[in-house]
């Protein structure tokens, strides 16, 4: 079967659900991962979803900050909540497809927001960077984010590194930028390296090519200035590793009205 799946950092699903509708009519992914919901499970819009086609939904949601999301036409065996650094600020949710879904072997899907970190790139000076930093080797330590041979695992999300030289839009200049300083690019590095995840954005766009997935609100033209990000992540374990047959960035949607300024990220895989 062939499986399309979305990661975006929405910024308020309820703000932007008409932006949702207009993605998924166009791409009709079979699963979208959100981040930053921004809103308690309850008040969620379960309806409208369903209305689009995504009958199946998990949810990790608190009042105005962060949450996360799992929406899909398929439905899942199981969902999970992890909290990490002793803090339920909905930061992570999981789901478990198999037979329900017909598929003939598991697949896991883990969606992440990782922390931002603020602006000092400094944990003795700010408590958000080492909160960022802790949370990066507690996601490197936690057993589930490490598949065995033959797990099919995906791993997803606004995970807030941008890892690569060629994943910013100035490797020197923002060396000393939360995102991209050397600390935080070698934690999720080691993430993924004790994981052994492959990410799908390098496997298909080698570096030196940049790529970019977030674009700061400040710039008066985000377009013409193109001083971008790669933030938003989708990982496979390695035995989806020859799985993935596209991948695309909708960076039309940051041109959007009142957009996110993250934009969809999508693989499509064939399991």
């Amino acid at each position: 079967m062939r499986l399309t799946l979305t990661t975006w950092n929405i910024n308020s699903v309820r703000l932007r659900i008409d932006l949702v509708a207009k993605f998924i009519k166009a791409v009709r992914p079979d699963v979208l991962c959100l981040q930053e919901t921004k809103c308690v499970d309850d008040a969620f819009p379960l309806k409208r979803f369903k209305r689009l086609g995504y009958e199946h939904v998990a949810l990790n949601g608190q009042k105005g900050y962060h949450g996360v999301a799992i929406v899909s036409k398929l439905p899942f065996e199981s969902s999970d909540v992890r909290t990490f650094c002793g803090k339920v600020d909905s930061r992570h949710i999981s789901v478990a497809f198999g037979q329900r879904a017909e598929m003939a072997e598991p697949l896991t899907v883990h969606n992440f927001y990782v922390p931002a970190g603020g602006d000092i790139p400094d944990p003795t000076l700010n408590p958000k960077f080492e909160h960022k930093l802790s949370f990066l080797d507690e996601m490197r330590n936690c057993a589930p984010l490490h598949p065995k041979a033959n797990d099919r695992h995906i791993l997803v999300g606004d995970l807030n590194v941008a890892p690569h030289e060629h994943d910013v839009w100035s490797h020197k200049q923002l060396l000393k930028i939360v995102s991209h300083t050397p600390i935080e690019c070698e934690k999720l590095l080691g993430v993924q390296a004790q994981g052994e995840w492959i990410d799908v954005a390098r496997q298909r766009i080698p570096e030196p090519e940049k790529i970019y997935t977030w674009w700061s609100y400040r710039a008066a033209d985000w377009a013409a200035a193109n001083k971008g990000r790669r933030l938003d992540h989708i990982w496979v374990s390695k035995a989806l590793s020859n799985r993935v047959s596209d991948f695309r960035i909708t960076r039309d949607a940051r041109g959007w009205e009142r957009p996110s300024d993250h934009v969809p990220v999508t693989a499509v895989l064939d399991l």
